[in-house]
């Protein structure tokens, strides 16, 4: 078994259907104020996807002696270079849908596992979606069947369910997209023998 250091119904399912025993606890960190940091150090999207899944991890794994404890962070690289957060209200998913319509954006996702404090692993993969020109009342619609659900999801979507009606492309693997490099984690849990080789 394995500790998620999230509460993300996405990641946990990939998990699920892969068959990795696990079980989640919200690391609750600053996720806007590291990233605030790192942005301001000249960090790059992938260095912020990657130092926050290891926030994450290391701080549930220093309470849980001899687990794996996996963090995983996604960020959202907009055309014109900004990265974007999580929206906190509707009025905020509206405006980053609009942002997002028919350009093409780059999705960035890391993982990293800890194990008493320390890092053990770590993995990161990217890819590149365009999004379709998006009309005023689709989006309406769309955060109408969505619902709150989606405020949670950094660029608005969850590209395994209605989310997948805003692109017209899409370039990369779909666990990435969907939060985390799933291939590589099963492949290092065999490596440990958490699940069967």
């Amino acid at each position: 078994m394995i500790i998620l250091a999230s509460q993300s119904a996405a990641r946990r399912a990939m998990l699920s259907a892969a068959g990795v025993v696990h079980e989640a606890q919200p690391a609750h960190v600053d996720e806007e104020g590291v990233t605030a940091g790192l942005l301001a150090a000249g960090a790059t999207p992938e260095r912020v996807a990657d130092a926050l899944a290891e926030l994450k991890a290391v701080k549930i794994s220093k309470r849980a002696p001899g687990v794996l404890v996996l963090g995983a962070d996604s960020v959202v690289v907009a055309a014109d270079g900004a990265l974007l957060a999580k929206p906190d209200t509707r009025a905020g998913a509206e405006a980053q849908l609009r942002g997002l319509s028919g350009t093409t954006h780059r999705l960035v996702s890391a993982a990293v596992l800890a194990q008493d404090g320390t890092p053990v692993w770590r993995a990161g993969g990217a890819a590149r979606l365009t999004m379709r020109v998006l009309s005023e009342g689709f989006i309406r619609d769309y955060l109408d069947a969505e619902g709150e659900d989606v405020l949670g999801c950094v660029g608005c979507y969850r590209i395994e369910g209605l989310g997948a009606q805003l692109f017209v492309k899409v370039e990369g693997d779909q666990f990435v997209i969907r939060g985390l490099p799933l291939l590589a984690l099963l492949d290092y849990l065999r490596v440990r023998g958490v699940i069967g080789a």
